[in-house]
């Protein structure tokens, strides 16, 4: 089974930027999609951005025009790059695989926005 781990969680106040990482354990196949989902507290897991080979990101209406997702395929890594970030934003953020009908997950970082 594939291994994600993530980083760069931490608090934040209103209007600033942070950038996650996710590095997975083995190879990533760029065809399969990574991205980033979140979970903020008392709501449903939703996703935020998803990125694959071939393909325009996709993000969340929410956070389109704020945050940019990018891939590094050589370093099998996903990274979300939050600016103008709100205190709706506070979330975990979980990374994920996409690779054909299975999907991997990683444990979460912690993003809390607040003044």
């Amino acid at each position: 089974q594939v291994q994600l781990v993530e980083s760069g969680g931490d608090w934040v106040r209103p209007g600033g930027s942070l950038r996650l990482s996710c590095t997975a354990s083995q190879t990533i196949y760029s065809g399969y999609a990574m991205g980033w989902y979140r979970q903020a507290p008392g709501k449903e897991r939703g996703l935020v951005a998803t990125l694959r080979a071939g393909r325009d990101p996709t993000y969340a209406a929410s956070v389109r025009g704020r945050f940019t997702i990018s891939r590094d395929n050589a370093k099998n890594a996903v990274y979300l790059e939050m600016n103008s970030l709100k205190p709706e934003d506070t979330a975990v953020y979980y990374c994920y695989v996409k690779a054909e009908s299975t999907e991997f997950w990683g444990q979460g970082t912690r993003v809390t926005v607040s003044s």
